[in-house]
């Protein structure tokens, strides 16, 4: 029997800051974007006494607290911690996964033999806490659906537990948002046609499903009768994706070059999605009509993006271009990957981003074409 545990870095971005700035510790304290567009990523227990919560707008944010101390997230910190906690997780345990920057799973199956899955993940979770000063939750369970779902109940003990005999009455009271797999756009479709618990997908034939969601109503309907064999997967440096464009006739149409790009970009990051990776690094190659090849690639904190991926990409194409000779070919690849699903990045994207993005996901997945993307990169 399977043995999974979600390790959670509980309010890990308003941790992270307090342990490099205490002076703002028991200040309101918001983590966010810092324009009018900008929405929160996190907010202080202190903060929340007021209403604001994670994804709110920040200037709303800021009129129902306006005493609120706002600053833009450190990504090169939470990147050291996150780095600190998944070396710790490492010496200590068999197999575990970075899933996020703040999120973990560890495959504790066959740990009941000498110590106990329970006791171990508890001393684990404790040791954590202990070396980096970050808080932590936790949720066990027989699959990565069910611990990261537990992981939600795991106030005020700091960590929740379900067995293999109660999984089933333990998810059916749950709200469908709490099932992984249901975002933003899938959320607000089953919740059309009266789907509002996890029980009511349980109970629906699975060929509903696929009718209604497409191969991913499958995958949901398997989550919401507690199936997910989804194996915990190491980090590897090595995985990556990429694809490249062979221009018709060789180019200096700096229009066509940056529409190529970002098409390219865009078709990545939907598969990273599609797969549950995040990557971080970027390279960007371009052969010269000569046939002369460069490349130059950037580490950045693990994204699954379009955005942030089309930033990066077009800034090391404009470092790479500086022999204005026409252009051949053009070329991505995403590389150190990690499994686990991207956490938009709420420093940076605003709200009508977000539920583009998830939308064009949705529809990708539904229909199977990968060719829909942004109107502003089809022209």
């Amino acid at each position: 029997m399977r043995q999974i545990a979600h390790i959670d870095l509980d309010a890990f971005f308003i941790n992270c800051t307090l342990l490099k700035l205490p002076d703002l510790k028991g200040k309101p304290l918001l983590i966010g974007g810092l324009n009018n567009r900008g929405i929160i990523a996190s907010a202080s227990a202190e903060a929340k006494k007021y209403g604001v919560q994670k994804g709110m707008p920040t200037r709303v944010a800021l009129q129902r607290c306006p005493d609120a101390v706002l600053l833009k997230g450190d990504f090169d910190l939470f990147t050291k911690y996150s780095d600190i906690v998944n070396e710790i997780l490492t010496e200590n345990t068999p197999l575990h996964e970075r899933a996020t920057i703040d999120e973990f799973y560890v495959d504790m199956t066959g740990m009941d033999r000498f110590h106990g899955s329970s006791k171990f993940t508890r001393e684990l979770v404790n040791k954590v806490k202990s070396e980096t000063g970050l808080s932590l939750l936790y949720g066990l369970s027989v699959n990565k659906t069910v611990a990261k779902i537990c992981t939600a109940h795991a106030r005020p003990l700091g960590g929740y537990e379900v067995v293999e005999n109660l999984v089933q009455p333990f998810l059916d009271p749950q709200s469908i948002r709490r099932l992984p797999a249901v975002g933003t756009t899938t959320f607000k479709l089953l919740r059309r046609v009266r789907i509002k618990f996890i029980n009511h997908i349980r109970l629906l034939p699975p060929e509903a499903m696929n009718e209604l969601l497409g191969k991913n109503g499958i995958g949901i309907w398997k989550k919401a009768n507690g199936i997910d064999p989804t194996p915990v997967i190491p980090y590897s440096a090595e995985k990556s994706i990429g694809k490249d464009f062979t221009f018709d006739q060789d180019t200096q149409d700096m229009k066509l070059l940056k529409a190529t790009l970002l098409k390219l970009v865009e078709y990545l990051g939907f598969q990273l999605r599609k797969l549950k990776q995040m990557c971080a690094c970027v390279s960007v190659r371009i052969r010269y009509s000569n046939h002369d090849t460069e490349t130059m690639q950037k580490k950045i904190p693990f994204c699954a993006n379009d955005e942030i991926l089309m930033e990066i990409a077009f800034e090391l194409f404009k470092k790479l271009y500086k022999r204005r000779m026409l252009i051949r070919l053009v070329g991505v690849k995403l590389s150190h990957l990690v499994q686990g699903s991207h956490q938009i990045n709420l420093f940076t994207d605003n709200t009508k981003t977000i539920e583009l993005y998830q939308a064009m996901d949705w529809l990708k997945n539904r229909y199977n074409n990968p060719a829909i993307v942004h109107r502003a990169l089809s022209l």
